[in-house]
């Protein structure tokens, strides 16, 4: 079965068009209410968000849906995404909301769900909420209405967490450190995770107004970080997206780390430490030169499909730990259930500061092969799949590449477009390939 309302990350639009409504969170909420009460008769979920001012019209339904489905209900207010996997877990909740469309302009919004363990659900479990929504309410009465309350203390525990993945025997002392939470749900808790660990923190995109959210800072607009680690000298630079599950790590040259960067970095501090790292977890899109240096080191390496959910199932299937996306979703699981950018920022600056080397230093030898993506806007009902022109133009790249490179394209799972990539040993090579197959998608 195809999934009509969910995507590659849970349920994402535009706020005041379908499904991202208040009528539709009350359904949703209504319906994933009963699906619980399959398993549980009177189970609890807990309430995140981020800091978009739709987050309050969103939770209010939200919660008015699973009252009258007999849930109860346990509000955060704004929390980033990996704190409410991280507190579902441990405070034994029957499942984790989150509202929020992570690295998307205030405009939009969206919720994800975790399980009771902290991860991500299966297709299965959606599929059975999509199923729900087409079912007839069935209101329960006034004696099995849910309740609500409010978490008072979410942000001290998750700022315990964050702090305990970092090692018990470093400090972040003598470390200057740019902290940009994008104006999002981190701005209350990552600069105090970086302060109590010892280091000099300068807190940018830390002033959210319900409209700033992801503008102009954060991962997906680091120029701010880089520009602020060098006004102010600081050694690293540290800058997370809307939720805080993905992370950009500028050096105080400005230099710009990305996840598969940070994710060989990962990799070789546990070999340091003597760890074992039987295989690293990609994706479709990982930089090929991070694949091989892995192999390099005798870590065996998969691809799995884009999307950290995709990363973290086939971490699961393998046994494995560490595994992420050059966009910067890291998962180190032996840490973590779910990616979550301040953790993933500590474990990188513990491999800095336990073994003395910077960062531009631990990827000595690893130059990445140049990468082009460029998106296209999809028209309502455009079937680019069976583009005769597309499959040309993507025949004629890749026997010009000869092997030398990779061609990706896929369609975003989060908003209308289409992403097109690819990789080649010379950039301007990569630049004039994926700009053809634009072309070809556009014609």
């Amino acid at each position: 079965m195809s999934r009509k309302y969910f995507g590659t990350d849970g349920i994402r639009g535009t706020v005041g068009r379908a499904p991202i409504t208040p009528d539709f969170m009350l359904r949703l909420g209504h319906a994933v209410g009963r699906v619980l009460r399959h398993a549980n008769a009177r189970p609890t979920v807990l309430i995140g968000k981020d800091t978009r001012i739709s987050g309050y019209m969103i939770e209010s339904a939200l919660e008015a849906g699973f009252a009258s489905a007999g849930v109860n209900v346990l509000l955060t207010g704004p929390l980033p995404t990996p704190g409410v996997a991280y507190l579902t877990r441990a405070l034994r909740q029957d499942l984790g909301v989150v509202i929020s469309a992570s690295h998307n302009p205030f405009e939009d919004n969206g919720i994800k769900f975790f399980s009771a363990k902290g991860e991500k659900l299966p297709d299965s479990w959606e599929l059975a909420v999509e199923a729900a929504l087409d079912e007839q309410p069935s209101w329960v009465g006034s004696s099995e209405l849910g309740r609500a309350r409010r978490l008072e203390d979410a942000r001290g525990r998750y700022i315990e967490f964050c702090k305990n993945c970092f090692g018990s025997d470093l400090t972040l002392r003598g470390l200057k450190i740019v902290v940009d939470a994008a104006h999002g749900a981190a701005y209350h808790v990552a600069p105090d995770v970086f302060h109590e660990l010892g280091a000099e923190v300068i807190a940018i995109g830390c002033k959210p107004d319900g409209f700033n959210i992801n503008a102009g800072f954060g991962a997906t607009a680091p120029g701010a970080l880089v520009e602020a680690v060098k006004a102010h000298g600081a050694h690293y630079g540290v800058a997370l997206d809307g939720d805080a599950d993905r992370l950009q790590l500028v050096d105080a040259q400005g230099r710009l780390y990305n996840g598969d960067e940070l994710l060989y970095v990962m990799v070789q501090d546990r070999l340091a430490q003597g760890l074992p790292v039987p295989g690293a977890v990609g994706t479709l899109m990982t930089n090929m030169a991070v694949e091989l240096a892995l192999r390099a080191r005798d870590v065996d390496f998969v691809r799995a499909k884009v999307g950290d959910r995709y990363v973290l199932e086939e971490l699961v299937s393998r046994g494995w730990q560490l595994g992420g996306e050059g966009s910067g979703h890291l998962l180190a699981l032996d840490k973590h259930t779910t990616g979550d950018g301040i953790v993933s920022a500590l474990l990188v600056l513990q491999a800095i500061c336990r073994s003395g080397r910077s960062l531009s230093e631990q990827l000595d030898g690893v130059t990445l092969f140049p990468q082009t993506l460029l998106n296209v806007r999809l028209q309502p009902g455009q079937d680019w799949k069976s583009s005769a022109g597309l499959a040309d133009a993507q025949a004629s790249v890749e026997a010009e590449l000869g092997g030398r490179g990779r061609v990706l394209i896929r369609a975003s799972g989060t908003e209308p477009l289409l992403r097109v990539m690819v990789e080649a040993p010379d950039a301007a090579l990569a630049q004039r390939c994926a700009q053809r197959l634009v072309d070809a998608i556009s014609r």
